[in-house]
């Protein structure tokens, strides 16, 4: 079954998403470059020739800790050999990494081409795909220099999930957890199905849902100024656990940005709902499995004042949970934070 969904934002700039199984056989759109990683490119090699006939392609290194200048202008300079012309389009074929470097590129090159994504994980293909966000880490930060850049299309095919291990379908979960702490009806769906964390036949019937959450923020608020900020829902504390250790994926520092953020909540809300906010921490760790003792609050929190999101110098800048579908903008002292945040580790731990 094939849904559609069309994003166009206040500056008027049209992204088309369109979501069905096996899709990627039947793509029509003229591709003039295609960026992948090695991952990717080692699993569906002859299916990309196949599909891009003729077409050039570039396959950078996987992994987050390739997510740099390097890789960048690297990628810059194959499609400056390629001949790339101003009405050429790009394509990302990939997770997240992919998507980020792969659309900064796109939105670089000649002053802007066009740019197809096509997500192959799931924490691609319910978040990061859509909404125009492209970045670099740099200098230690994450995502620290980006564009706001809409592709012009985004085409999304579960069957690429098949070929996930169960890591990547956790790190997946991490952002179908947010949405879910950001929509009601979806997390009741997923508390009703505990059970069904880790089934792909019941995931991928949920990508649309994460999809229309995300879409929906976006036509409203595509570059972030306000109501998009709920998006960041776990993820200071989450990049800050994974500047300081960075080793486990994005996804699976999101749950636990997740699982202290909601308890932070709990502290300092007076409207938090405790009942809800405890659901939300079960089903989160069900999705992380044991919570690894890795986490030395005391060494992540320092790491948050980093955070490109914080607007004051000194405050550290949090959307949390508060009750079935509703969240809240806190904006904290670091003192403050960085007190919550240890004096949390020993229940989160527990």
């Amino acid at each position: 079954m094939m849904n559609r969904f069309a994003i166009e934002t206040e500056e008027k700039s049209t992204s088309e998403i369109v979501i069905e199984r096996g899709i990627f056989s039947s793509i029509e759109e003229r591709a003039n470059f295609v960026f992948t990683d090695s991952n990717v490119y080692a699993l569906y090699e002859n299916k990309i020739k196949a599909k891009f006939k003729n077409v050039p392609v570039y396959a950078m290194t996987a992994g987050e800790e390739h997510k740099t200048q390097e890789t960048l202008f690297d990628l810059l300079g194959e499609m400056k050999k390629a001949e790339l012309t101003r009405g050429d389009t790009l394509v990302c074929l990939g997770g997240g990494v992919v998507g980020d470097v792969g659309g900064l590129a796109s939105a670089l090159y000649m002053r802007g081409i066009s740019c197809i994504q096509i997500p192959t994980t799931l924490l691609s293909q319910v978040d990061s795909s859509v909404g125009g966000k492209t970045a670099i880490d740099f200098e230690g930060v994450k995502n620290m220099i980006g564009v706001f850049s809409q592709p012009k299309k985004v085409f999304v095919d579960c069957d690429f999930l098949k070929t996930l291990p169960q890591r990547e379908i956790r790190c997946g979960l991490g952002e179908i957890v947010k949405h879910g702490a950001l929509n009601g009806e979806l997390f009741q769906k997923l508390n009703k199905n505990r059970d069904r964390l880790f089934d792909l036949d019941f995931l991928s019937g949920t990508v649309s849902e994460n999809i229309a959450i995300k879409a929906d923020v976006i036509r409203r608020d595509a570059n972030e100024s306000g109501l998009r900020k709920c998006l960041n829902l776990g993820h200071t504390t989450a990049h800050a656990f994974e500047l300081r250790d960075r080793k486990l994926s994005h996804g699976e520092y999101v749950l636990i940005g997740i699982l202290f953020e909601a308890e932070i909540a709990k502290r300092v809300l007076k409207e938090a709902d405790e009942i809800y906010l405890n659901e939300l921490k079960s089903l989160a760790r069900l999705a992380l499995g044991v919570v690894p003792e890795l986490c030395k609050a005391s060494e992540a929190a320092p790491l948050a004042r980093l955070d490109k999101k914080n607007r004051v110098l000194g405050k550290v800048s949090l959307t949390v949970p508060v009750s079935l579908g509703k969240y809240a903008f806190l904006e904290l002292s670091y003192a403050e934070y960085a007190e919550l945040l240890v004096k949390t580790e020993r229940e989160i731990l527990c």
